[in-house]
């Protein structure tokens, strides 16, 4: 098959692309930096270098495509993020449409369905007419890099846009105590390794689809914060390591006066206060995936590592 990846060299795209290849599939990896054209070439596919915003660009990278991954990646520059979000996805449909692409991949959340508002799912699912599977994984096992230097500096951890905004105003105050977001402490979430999310995805692009639209949910391993915590900080030799739990009134004046736009700001209190409402677990569970191979404590190790080399 000829395949097409989006997403770059990233963390799901990368291992797609050599499992992909393994299997003698021909592969295509979109990216926008020029200077991944040799990794890309490097792994055995073929490299498409343009911008998604290039409607005509996807359109000649689609050509010809059996089947398409697509993935839609967060841009900070942007203030109106979910008119970005859904100018992209609006741009890879017109391109599967005109590229007459039969097989789609897309990947989502596990909880993009339930925040306000028209999501980037719907533009595929009601514009398109060849199957398409949605993708919801998550939580992402690789988001714990985004936290190492606060893991490094007082013991508490949190997502990545808590830490970059919200624990850097209190590791300067000298505080005890950081603010880590508004999902956390003894919430249950189902993590996910990219892997997982890797090898699904390729399952879905080259088995026969048997319905129009398929939710796929994808996990490695459901677990409360505060034990992935646990697990993360034993392995760097913290097993005291807590995940803090705040307000969502909190975490958005944080964000506010880190100075990220309103409503990214906005969106981002929304998302992770419906993780903390437990709805897109119970979802995950309604769903009944089965669960993948990397467990959290193999993705420690690899935390680790980098960790101590930092």
């Amino acid at each position: 098959m000829k395949i097409i990846l989006t997403g770059s060299l990233g963390n799901i795209s990368k291992p797609l692309a050599k499992e992909l290849i393994a299997k003698r599939h021909s592969v295509t990896v979109i990216s926008g930096n020029p200077e991944k054209q040799k990794e890309i070439e490097a792994l055995g596919a073929h490299a498409s270098i343009g911008k998604l915003e290039d409607l005509p660009f996807l359109i000649n990278s689609f050509m010809g495509a059996d089947a398409v991954y697509c993935m839609i990646p967060m841009n900070m520059n942007e203030a109106n993020q979910q008119a970005y979000m859904h100018k992209i996805a609006n741009n890879y449909v017109q391109a599967i449409k005109e590229a007459e692409v039969k097989r789609v991949v897309f990947l989502s959340g596990w909880s993009a369905d339930l925040v306000k508002g028209e999501n980037a799912e719907n533009i595929f699912t009601e514009q398109l007419n060849v199957p398409i599977t949605i993708m919801r994984p998550g939580a992402f096992y690789t988001n714990f890099y985004f936290s190492m230097d606060m893991i490094k500096g007082k013991g508490i951890i949190g997502k990545f846009l808590t830490l970059r905004y919200l624990g850097l105003k209190a590791l300067l105050k000298g505080e005890t105590g950081l603010l880590m977001g508004n999902y956390g402490g003894d919430d249950k979430i189902v993590f996910v390794s990219p892997k997982d999310i890797a090898e699904a995805i390729a399952e879905e692009l080259v088995n026969p689809p048997t319905e129009k639209v398929k939710i796929r949910y994808v996990g490695s391993e459901e677990m409360t914060c505060n034990e992935a915590a646990k697990i993360i900080g034993s392995a760097v030799g913290k097993p005291y390591l807590k995940w803090v739990l705040i307000s969502d009134k909190e975490m958005l004046q944080g964000l506010k006066m880190a100075k990220m736009p309103q409503e990214i700001a906005q969106t981002m209190v929304e998302m992770q206060s419906v993780m903390h409402s437990g709805t897109p677990l119970k979802n995950f569970h309604k769903n009944n995936p089965k669960m993948g191979k990397v467990k959290l404590t193999e993705f420690a190790k690899e935390f680790a590592k980098a960790y101590n080399q930092q």
